[in-house]
């Protein structure tokens, strides 16, 4: 008689938790995200969405998602995968919150996910190889070899293309990203690829053989992804992120601070770089790196800098007196103790000691990588002048610890309206905003290159076209 009383007990309690289950509300998936404490999104491992830079994880789609997890309050897990139908179909199972991947918005896509509003244009185009004959239009594609990323919106424009042009095909790689492929076409073991025009402003830098044909799309939008179920919550607060985003101007800042270096940097002089890197850096290597240790410094930063000063020329002088590898005054080379300027090793250590000083001198809020940004301006252009700049984007309502906004304010040091009320008066601001960009731009081609074997044959398409300024 017991058992059956405590066995119609323990079925009421079942019966009970059953019910209050039933009547007790279901988390929305905003809930969840909030509840748990945790944002997981999918990415790519690309330029254009997320990699380990100098100072620590970075990328357009990694400091989106960084800044959506922290208005969030919750933490950001990565998911990366290198397959866009892989993305695609974990995030429309639920198997993420977000897919964050540079994912071009298309009609076809929008049958599976649904995106957010878009944060960046691109237009999809057509890469060949300078040293063979530019392709004038699709005819001439079809006679070509052309390779694709697999399940790429690149394939949904070839595929409504070929409904015109026939004889048009192409092989889709599912292991290669944008970087490879491209690279493939610079080796001339592919004719053509196809790539979004970010990923290529990126790695044209790299490779100078390689041109734009012509475009094959209409502009597209690039936008986040989240499953098209009926609980959009956690898809209707990243509504609101990306609109405060554009409205506060932030997502001009993000775009500015990705791609902005690389929009102006002289492409005409990567030949004669690479050539230098593999010519002339291997002489200087250990000295740099040796100073770069000493002070605490990524030596390729260094050796970045030491170009953009002089070419890594010993001997370089300029009109203004400034002389060396890393082209100190007398003066700041008397402070550094550097007796002979034009001695590389004196020079470079020399140098290094300043860039240090001049790190450790800005006040202990700027964080990383800005703090490098403005201590390599203030390198160029004098420490003062970057703290007038400073005041003055504080004036315009910007934020004087950001390279992005000081970077607006260093051109104005040349109008007499801002300069006359500043401390140090008149600069020439817009050579540091350049001479910062190139070497943003030099370090990330010396770290390409290494990664490549430095002490590699140069190509001949490099000695071709390089003529080398002792």
């Amino acid at each position: 008689m017991h058992s059956r009383i405590f066995a119609g007990v323990i079925g009421l309690a079942i019966l009970f938790t059953v019910v209050l289950n039933a009547c007790t509300p279901q988390k929305n998936l905003l809930e969840q995200v909030l509840s748990s404490g945790e944002l997981r999104a999918l990415t790519r491992n690309a330029a254009t969405t997320f990699y380990e830079g100098p100072h620590g994880p970075t990328g357009m789609e990694y400091d989106l998602l960084q800044r959506f997890a922290t208005s969030l309050n919750v933490k950001l897990t990565l998911i990366t995968s290198d397959d866009i139908k892989d993305i695609l179909d974990q995030v429309e199972d639920g198997d993420a919150h977000v897919a964050a991947a540079g994912l071009t918005v298309t009609e076809e896509r929008k049958q599976k996910v649904l995106f957010a509003p878009a944060y960046q244009s691109i237009t999809q185009q057509l890469v060949y190889n300078r040293k063979n004959r530019r392709p004038r239009n699709l005819a001439d594609l079809q006679n070509g070899k052309i390779e694709v990323i697999a399940n790429s919106s690149h394939v949904e424009r070839l595929t409504e293309i070929k409904q015109t042009w026939k004889n048009l095909n192409w092989d889709e790689n599912s292991t290669a990203g944008a970087s490879e492929l491209v690279n493939l076409v610079a080796e001339k073991t592919l004719d053509f690829t196809i790539v979004d025009s970010n990923e290529f402003s990126i790695n044209r830098r790299y490779h100078p053989q390689l041109n734009v044909a012509f475009d094959i799309s209409q502009p597209q939008q690039l936008a986040w992804a989240f499953s098209n179920s009926k609980d959009r919550s956690l898809y209707d607060k990243a509504v609101t992120f990306f609109n405060n985003l554009k409205s506060s101007g932030e997502l001009d800042n993000l775009i500015e601070r990705h791609y902005g270096h690389i929009n102006r940097y002289d492409y005409a002089g990567t030949y004669t770089y690479l050539y230098h890197v593999n010519r002339r850096l291997p002489k200087y290597q250990v000295m740099l790196s040796d100073a770069a240790q000493a002070n605490k410094l990524d030596w390729r930063l260094l050796a970045a800098t030491a170009y953009q000063e002089s070419h890594w020329n010993p001997r370089a002088k300029s009109p203004t007196g400034v002389r060396g590898m890393m082209m100190l005054t007398k003066v700041t080379a008397k402070q550094l103790g550097v007796a002979v300027r034009t001695d590389p090793e004196e020079s470079i250590n020399g140098g290094a000691k300043y860039l240090r000083s001049l790190i450790d001198r800005l006040p202990a809020e700027i964080t990383e990588p800005d703090r490098t940004w403005l201590a390599l301006a203030s390198y160029n252009v004098g420490y003062g002048h970057v703290k007038d700049a400073q005041l003055i984007t504080e004036q315009l309502g910007g934020n004087p610890y950001k390279w992005e906004d000081v970077k607006k304010s260093l051109p104005l040091l040349r109008q007499k309206k801002w300069y006359k009320n500043t401390r140090y008066g008149y600069a020439r601001g817009l050579e540091p905003v350049k001479y910062v960009e190139n070497i943003r731009s030099y370090y990330d081609i010396l770290r390409w290159q290494l990664e490549r074997g430095l002490n590699d044959d140069v190509p001949e398409s490099i000695l071709a076209y390089s003529s080398p300024i002792l």
